[in-house]
């Protein structure tokens, strides 16, 4: 099914959302084979982008928020979910929660970069979803936030001053093909089909590693 024209696409850039939100996990834990839901390039030894950075809409989760989500908000099932004034329920695509969570172990940074109209209610989502059994806020699981209209070479540029990182020790996900303008900055995207996936990260770090030079090491 198509998905329906945004509506919302036109909004003042003063409203953004542009923050460091927690620190990386200063004693990372290597995955082992064991870890059967994480993604195979976490497990192999081989290298990884020091910073991972992600879309929001239709990337983590299966919706735009600042076009089919009506707030307020509420969090259901320990925050496995929310719903909207109407009833509406939205939560991350499936291997989401496992991929953020492993990132943490593995002390890799993790960014947000969102052109969404509507900062404050994603942030707001963010909040409410959480990730079990630790029960943790997801948003507790993001290290950088840039969420706000704009070009996404905008959103990069902020995170490389904020990170003191090089661009390409950056991978990036997103659904828009447009956005592989930050490419001219050195970022890597991988375009997103149909959601972030345990095989789509594992695609994604394998084409980082390629131009990187790294694919048979």
């Amino acid at each position: 099914m198509p998905r329906p024209k945004l509506l919302s696409s036109i909004a003042s850039t003063s409203t953004s959302t542009s923050t460091a939100t927690s620190t990386s996990n200063p004693n990372p834990t290597l995955l082992s084979n064991s870890d059967s839901h994480s993604p195979q390039t976490f497990k192999d030894g081989l290298l990884l982008p020091k910073m991972l950075v992600f879309d929001l809409d239709y990337t983590l989760w299966p919706f735009w928020v600042d076009t089919h989500v009506s707030p307020p908000l509420k969090g259901k099932e320990k925050g496995a979910r929310v719903v909207d004034r109407f009833g509406e329920s939205y939560s991350f695509y499936q291997d989401v929660p496992q991929i953020l969570q492993d990132l943490r172990r593995l002390g890799i940074l993790v960014g947000a970069a969102s052109r969404t109209a509507a900062p404050d209610l994603a942030k707001d989502m963010l909040k409410l979803l959480h990730f079990q059994p630790a029960n943790k806020r997801a948003l507790d699981y993001f290290d950088y936030l840039q969420i706000y209209p704009g070009s996404k070479t905008t959103h990069f540029t902020r995170l490389q001053k904020q990170t003191g990182l090089s661009y390409d020790d950056m991978l990036f996900f997103d659904d828009e093909a447009r956005n592989r303008n930050v490419e001219e900055l050195g970022v890597v995207m991988y375009l997103v089909r149909d959601g972030v996936t345990r095989d789509v990260v594992d695609r994604g770090v394998r084409e980082w590693r390629r131009r990187k030079g790294w694919e048979d090491r």
